[in-house]
């Protein structure tokens, strides 16, 4: 394991009970059933700042790492501790105090509190394009943590994984508009250096990992309940996505996995997907997110860079998805009124050229 340089700041007030901490660890690493002491671990979580925080890293993060890999209790007070450690390091640094493996197995746990955890974890390759660049040759871990995000059942690690997704996708994204973007006064795609694209690649060109996707939003092995939330996390990142890439989520080269989950033979990508075949429009929680989808899609849609395929593409996807749904069309066609006024005229501007085009 590689060490993480630390400066000691000798003027640092001391934190109280780290040595009472680092003994328990050592008798939860000899005893996993052992039950920790809550308050030991949040007296010393409560002391931690930006000027103390450093040299107890290297003490406390490899030992609370290695208790999480065989720990059969509820982790919640090890993974806050460790999360707040993790807070200043980078993706690779943390790399080396955690194991791929690791990181899959926190994953995997029926405890919302691990899952959060390694998406924290996750959420620091959104920092630099390289990070995310590293991750993308992570395959296993890529494909655990898109299953635990569509088919966790807690809203927390829904919501978490929605962002840490949307922010991964976003630096690693090699056609971003170069000015950045912004809808309703709230920053949609940062003003940042292009990515390298290769998480982009890995999500929708590996054939195995857009083929998960689809199956976990439509084939029924969520189970009803399940599979609703799952497909209300795809609809919630989609709108982002297509601001960075349009055409990455407009198109497939796997027109064979449209025929298997959504039962059309056509090149259409997972906004097509997600659009036009996944949902059950009987079942109104899935038509108010389907109709929340649209207004986020147009609205956003509304600021990207001009081109005759963008217009093309969401004019057949409105007008698909309007045929028999009065509804959407409706609310589509009232969106204006429920947007800030600066944008309001201009945004119903749009909406009828997507409509009449």
């Amino acid at each position: 394991m590689s060490r993480i340089a630390v400066k000691m700041d000798t003027d640092t007030i001391p934190v109280t009970g780290v040595e009472e901490l680092e003994k328990q660890l050592d008798e939860l690493l000899a005893d996993p059933s052992l039950p920790p002491t809550a308050k030991l671990f949040d007296d010393v979580e409560l002391q931690l700042t930006d000027a103390n925080i450093l040299p107890l890293i290297p003490r406390l993060l490899p030992k609370i790492t290695e208790v999480l890999q065989q720990y059969q209790q509820d982790p919640a007070i090890l993974c806050s501790l460790a999360i707040k450690l993790l807070g200043p390091l980078n993706f690779t640094q943390i790399l080396s105090l955690a194991t791929e493996e690791s990181l899959i197995q926190a994953l995997r746990s029926p405890a919302p509190s691990a899952n959060l955890l390694a998406m924290t974890v996750l959420q620091k390759a959104a920092k630099s394009p390289g990070d995310a660049a590293i991750l993308a040759m992570m395959n296993n871990l890529v494909t655990n943590f898109l299953t635990q995000w569509l088919s966790a059942p807690q809203v927390e690690v829904g919501e978490k994984g929605t962002r840490v997704l949307g922010d991964l996708l976003d630096v690693d994204c090699d056609s971003r508009p170069a000015d950045g973007l912004s809808v309703n006064g709230m920053e949609i795609v940062v003003k940042k250096s292009p990515g390298q694209g290769l998480l982009w690649r890995r999500i929708f060109h590996d054939r195995d990992i857009y083929g998960l996707i689809l199956s976990l939003c439509s084939s029924g092995t969520l189970g009803v309940q399940q599979e609703t939330l799952a497909q209300g996390r795809l609809l919630r990142v989609l709108p982002r996505l297509s601001a960075l890439n349009f055409g990455a989520v407009t198109r497939t080269d796997f027109a064979d996995l449209n025929q298997k989950h959504a039962k059309v033979n056509d090149n259409g990508g997972l906004l097509h997907f997600a659009a036009l075949r996944m949902v059950d429009k009987e079942d109104m929680l899935v038509h108010l997110n389907l109709i929340d989808f649209f207004e986020a899609l147009l609205s956003i849609q509304r600021i990207t860079p001009f081109s005759t395929y963008k217009m093309d593409t969401l004019s057949k996807l409105v007008k698909d998805a309007t045929a028999q749904d009065n509804v959407l069309k409706a609310a589509i066609l009232t969106l204006p009124e429920r947007t800030i006024p600066d944008e309001a005229e201009d945004l119903g501007r749009f909406i009828q050229e997507v409509l009449n085009s």
